[in-house]
C-alpha cells in the first residue's frame, strides 16, 4: 500500500493509490477495534475525498505542475503513517503498553501530517499559477482529513465534524450544543460591553467543549452585529507557526501582499502588530484556538493597544499574566443527558434501552461532554447486554480509558505536553491516582507523600499543585474565604480535586508495566474480590515506590495473599465502608516506608488494628491519620523511634491517652511535629504529650471543644511553632509558656473567649510573630509584652490595635522591624454562631506600622 504523492500529483497512478488508502484504512476498521472509532471518522472524510479524484485527475491532465520535490515530505509522512497504520492491526486490548506506545505515534504522526499540509498550503499560494487551484483542491479536502484527525486524535474539544476550508473562519457548530448558554452569556458580558477586558482565557481540561463554545461565540448574532466581518479563528496547537498564522490572517483578508517566506521572526511580528493596527481601527475579533502550555511568548506578539481589539484564547492551561482565566464548567445532569441521547442516538430507537439503564451509564461520565459522547457513539445500535455489560465492568473497577482510545488520546496531550523540565510535575500528577474517586486530598497529605519520595521542600509541593491546576489536571481548592496575614505556610484549608477521568489516565499510566516493574501499584478492591492478578500470582518482589490500597467493603486482611515491597517509600490506604480495618501483614518487612497515609472518606471513625506491625519500619518519618478511631492505636505496644510528624484529622481521641500504660514517649520518642484538626469530643490535650520534648510544631485547627491546655505544656522546651484555630471553649493559655523559650510563632486565632495573654509572655524571649485575629474579647495586654525584643510582626483586629498603640514607641526604640497589621472585620467574632463563620466576615488591613 505504497502511496507516491509526486506520482498523485503527476496524474500518473492517482486513481490507484487512493484506492490502496482507502482499502488500508477499510482493513484497520474492519480487523481492530481498539482504534476502531478513530479510523471510522478517517474513512469518512475520504469519502468525502473519493469523488474529487477524478477531478484531479483530469486537472492534472490539462496543467503542467514540474515542482514535484516540494511534495517530497508529504510524501515521506503518509509512508510513515502507512506503516503506523499496520503496527496498530496486531495492538491487543489487553496489551496496554503497546496501545499507549502507538498511541502516542499517533499523535506524533499528526502533528507532522499537520505542518505538511500547512507548507502545501502556502506553497500552492505563493506559485500564483492555475496549479494552484488544483493545490489548494486538494490540500484543503486533505486538510480537512488533518482537521478530523486533529480534533479525534489531539484536541477532540466537542469540535465541528465539518471544517471550514476558508483561511481563519469561523467552524461550523456541531449539531447538537448543550450546556453553554450561560458561559456564553458569561463571556459576552467580558468581551462585548465597551471598557470589556481585551483578552480572556477559556480553559479546561481538552474535551470540555472550549472550542465549541468559541464558535458558539463567534456565531452569536451579538457578536457578529459588534465584530461584522472582522472575525478571525486561527488554530493554534501546540508547535505554533508565527508564519503561518501570519499568512493565514492577511489571507482571510484577500491581501496578496504577505510575504511567503519571513525573514525571521521580527519580520513576521512586524507584519503581524500592523494587521493588528490596521484590522483594529474597527471593532476586531481574534480567536486562538488550542493554546498550549509555554505560549505566553506567543501571546505576548498578539498584544496590540488597539482599544477595538479583542482576543478570545481557548486553552487547557491558565495564562494569568494575559488575563484572569475563565473556567468552563462541565455539564449538569439534564444538559450531560440531553447530549448522551443524541450520541447515544436514543429516540425513536430507545424502547429497547431501560431508562435507569441509560441514567446509569450518562451519570458516570460525570458531565464530561467528551466521555458522554465516546460512550453514547460506542453503545449506539448495540443490545442491551452491551450497555449492562459496561455498567457491571465499571462496578468492578474497569477503566474508561481501556477501551475508549481517542479519549485516551485526548487526555494524554495535556501530558504529552509536560517536557523533561516539567518532569516533577508528571509525576506529582501520576500520584493523585493513588486516592480514590470524588476523594477531596489534603494538600498536607501530598506534602508529606513529596517532601519524602521526591526530597522536595513545602514551598515546592505547593508550586507544583499550583501548576497543576493552571493546566486542567487537577483542581486546588482554598477553602479560606479571606487570605490573611498569618496564614502563609499553613494549608489545612485546602484540598485537591479531579475530575474521574483525569484520575483514570493517571492510574492507566501505572499499569503500563507489569505489575512486578511498576513505579506505583494502585489496588482497588470492590466487596470480596481480590483483582485477579493477585489472587493467581504470588507476586515475591514488587518495585513499587507508591503502594494504594482502596477498599470498599468489610474484608479482612488475612485473606490477602503475601507481597514483598523492599523498595516501597510511601503507603496509601483508602477505606470507605470498614468499621475495623487491620494492616496487612505484609507491611511489617517494607523497610523503607517513609510515609503512611490512612483515609477513611466517611466521617465515622474506622478502628484500625494491626498498628504495632509499623514499629519494626526504621524508616517511617510520618503518619497522617483521617477518621480514624485512635483508641485503637493505643492498645497494643508501639514504638516509632524515626516517626517525626504525626497527623490527626477528625480522629477520635478523647479517651486514647488514657491508657497509663501506653506512654507517648516511649511510643514517639523523636516526634516534631503533631497536627490536630477537627477531631470530636477533644476536651482536653492528654498530658502525657508534653513529655515529648522534641516536638517543635503543635497545630490544633478548628478544635472547637477544646477547653484547656495542660500546665506541662511547658516541659516542651524545643517548641517553636504553637498555633491554636477556631478553639472557641479555650478560655485562656497555661502560664507554664513562660517556659517555651524557643516559641518563635504564637497563633490564637477565633479563639473569642480568651481575654488575656499570660502574664509572663515577655519571658518568652524568642517570639518573633503573634497572630491574635478573631480575639475580639482581648482587651487587656500584660506589661511583659514590652521584653519581647524579637517580636516583628503583631496580626490582630482592629478592636485589639488599640491595645497595642500605647506601647509602639516602646517596642520600636527595641525593634524597629516591628508590624502591627489590624483588620476591621463587620461584627466581633464572639456573635457568631459558628466560629467558621468568621471565615465570612469581610476583613481588611486598615493599619500597618
Amino acid at each position: 500500500m505504497s502511496i507516491n504523492l509526486v506520482d498523485i500529483f503527476g496524474g500518473f497512478v492517482q486513481g490507484t493509490a487512493f484506492s490502496a488508502l482507502y482499502a488500508g484504512v477499510d482493513d484497520l476498521i474492519a480487523k481492530n477495534h481498539i482504534f476502531r472509532p478513530l479510523f471510522k471518522d478517517i474513512k469518512s472524510r475520504l469519502d468525502t475525498l473519493k469523488p474529487l479524484v477524478p477531478e484531479m485527475e483530469e486537472s492534472n491532465q490539462q496543467l503542467s505542475y514540474t515542482n514535484k520535490d516540494e511534495l517530497k515530505g508529504l510524501d515521506k509522512v503518509l509512508k510513515v503513517g502507512e506503516e503506523l497504520v499496520l503496527k496498530c492491526l496486531n495492538v491487543r486490548r489487553w496489551d496496554l503498553y503497546r496501545k499507549y506506545k502507538y498511541a502516542t505515534k499517533l499523535l506524533e504522526w499528526e502533528e507532522h501530517l499537520k505542518k505538511e499540509l500547512e507548507v502545501l498550503q502556502v506553497q500552492g499560494i505563493r506559485d500564483g499559477k492555475k496549479t494552484a487551484v488544483s493545490v489548494d483542491q486538494i490540500s484543503s479536502t486533505l486538510g480537512e482529513v488533518n482537521q478530523m484527525i486533529k480534533a479525534k486524535l489531539v484536541i477532540h474539544d466537542h469540535h465541528s465534524t465539518a471544517e471550514s476550508k476558508a483561511w481563519c473562519a469561523v467552524p461550523e457548530l456541531p449539531q447538537l450544543t448543550v450546556g453553554l448558554e450561560a458561559p456564553l452569556k458569561e463571556l459576552k458580558g467580558k468581551i462585548l460591553h465597551d471598557g470589556g477586558v481585551s483578552m480572556i482565557v477559556v480553559t479546561a481540561p481538552g474535551g470540555c467543549g472550549k472550542t465549541t463554545l468559541a464558535t458558539k461565540f463567534c456565531q452569536d448574532q451579538q457578536v457578529k452585529d459588534k465584530f461584522k466581518d472582522n472575525i478571525f479563528f486561527v488554530t493554534v496547537s501546540k508547535k505554533p507557526s508565527l508564519d503561518l498564522i501570519v499568512q493565514q490572517l492577511y489571507r482571510h483578508k484577500g491581501s496578496q501582499q504577505v510575504p511567503t517566506n519571513f525573514h525571521n521572526e521580527l519580520h513576521a511580528v512586524q507584519w503581524l502588530q500592523t494587521f493588528l493596527k490596521e484590522e483594529g481601527k474597527k471593532p476586531l475579533l481574534l480567536v486562538l484556538d488550542d493554546v498550549w502550555s509555554g505560549s505566553e511568548s506567543l501571546l505576548d506578539k498578539f498584544q496590540c493597544r488597539m482599544t477595538m481589539n479583542k482576543i478570545l484564547v481557548t486553552s487547557r492551561s491558565e495564562f494569568p499574566a494575559f488575563s484572569s482565566p475563565y473556567h468552563l464548567p462541565l455539564l449538569g445532569y439534564e444538559d450531560a443527558m440531553k447530549l448522551f441521547h443524541h450520541a447515544a442516538s436514543l429516540g425513536d430507537k430507545s424502547s429497547h434501552i431501560p431508562p435507569h439503564l441509560s441514567k446509569k451509564i450518562g451519570e458516570r461520565c460525570k458531565g464530561f461532554p467528551l466521555a458522554i459522547t465516546v460512550v453514547g457513539r460506542s453503545l449506539c445500535g448495540k443490545p442491551v447486554e452491551i450497555w449492562q455489560k459496561r455498567v457491571i465492568e465499571w462496578s468492578k473497577g474497569y477503566l474508561f480509558l481501556d477501551s475508549e482510545t481517542d479519549l485516551l488520546l485526548s487526555l494524554q496531550s495535556s501530558l504529552d505536553a509536560l517536557d523533561k523540565e516539567n518532569a516533577i510535575i508528571k509525576e506529582c500528577f501520576l500520584d493523585l491516582g493513588s486516592f480514590r474517586e470524588d476523594a477531596r486530598i489534603s494538600v498536607n497529605a501530598l506534602i508529606d507523600m513529596w517532601a519524602e519520595l521526591y526530597d522536595l521542600e513545602e514551598t515546592v509541593c505547593i508550586a507544583n499543585l499550583y501548576e497543576l491546576n493552571s493546566r486542567s489536571l487537577a483542581n486546588l481548592v482554598d477553602r479560606r474565604r479571606v487570605k490573611e496575614n498569618g496564614d502563609e505556610g499553613c494549608y489545612n484549608e485546602h484540598w485537591i480535586t479531579q475530575h474521574d477521568l483525569l484520575r483514570e489516565l493517571a492510574i492507566y499510566h501505572s499499569k503500563l508495566e507489569p505489575v512486578e516493574q511498576r513505579k506505583r501499584l494502585i489496588i482497588e478492591i470492590y466487596g470480596d474480590d481480590l483483582p485477579k492478578w493477585w489472587r493467581e500470582h504470588n507476586y515475591q518482589f514488587v518495585k513499587a515506590r507508591l503502594l494504594s490500597i482502596s477498599v470498599d467493603g468489610e474484608l479482612s486482611t488475612t485473606k490477602w495473599p503475601n507481597m514483598q515491597l523492599p523498595e516501597t517509600e510511601a503507603l496509601v490506604l483508602n477505606l470507605r465502608k470498614p468499621k475495623t480495618y487491620a494492616l496487612p501483614e505484609f507491611v511489617e518487612k517494607m523497610d523503607k516506608l517513609k510515609v503512611l497515609v490512612v483515609k477513611n472518606v466517611l466521617y465515622s471513625n474506622t478502628k484500625l488494628s494491626n498498628f504495632q506491625l509499623l514499629s519494626s519500619l526504621t524508616n517511617l518519618k510520618r503518619i497522617r491519620l483521617e477518621s480514624i478511631s485512635i483508641r485503637s492505636i493505643t492498645e497494643n505496644p508501639l514504638q516509632l523511634k524515626s516517626l517525626q510528624k504525626i497527623s490527626f484529622f477528625n480522629c477520635a481521641i478523647s479517651e486514647a491517652f488514657t491508657d497509663s500504660s501506653f506512654k507517648l514517649s516511649h511510643a514517639f520518642p523523636n516526634l516534631e511535629e503533631v497536627n490536630f484538626h477537627a477531631s470530636p469530643a477533644f476536651w482536653k490535650f492528654p498530658a502525657d504529650f508534653c513529655d515529648l520534648i522534641y516536638v517543635k510544631k503543635l497545630l490544633f485547627i478548628k478544635e472547637i471543644l477544646l477547653s484547656a491546655l495542660p500546665e506541662e505544656i511547658g516541659n516542651l522546651v524545643n517548641l517553636e511553632v504553637l498555633k491554636l484555630r477556631a478553639s472557641i471553649r479555650l478560655s485562656k493559655l497555661p502560664d507554664s509558656i513562660r517556659n517555651l523559650k524557643k516559641l518563635n510563632f504564637l497563633g490564637i486565632v477565633y479563639c473569642n473567649r480568651i481575654t488575656e495573654l499570660p502574664k509572663y509572655i515577655g519571658e518568652v524571649k524568642s517570639l518573633r510573630k503573634l497572630d491574635l485575629r478573631g480575639c475580639d474579647r482581648l482587651w487587656k495586654l500584660p506589661e511583659s509584652v514590652l521584653d519581647l525584643e524579637q517580636l516583628e510582626e503583631v496580626i490582630c483586629d482592629e478592636r485589639s490595635q488599640k491595645q497595642w498603640e500605647p506601647l509602639l514607641s516602646s517596642l520600636k526604640n527595641k525593634n524597629n522591624k516591628l508590624n502591627i497589621v489590624a483588620y476591621r472585620s463587620s461584627r466581633p467574632s464572639y456573635m457568631l454562631k459558628n466560629p467558621e463563620e468568621a471565615r465570612d466576615v469581610k476583613l481588611c488591613i486598615v493599619h500597618k506600622i
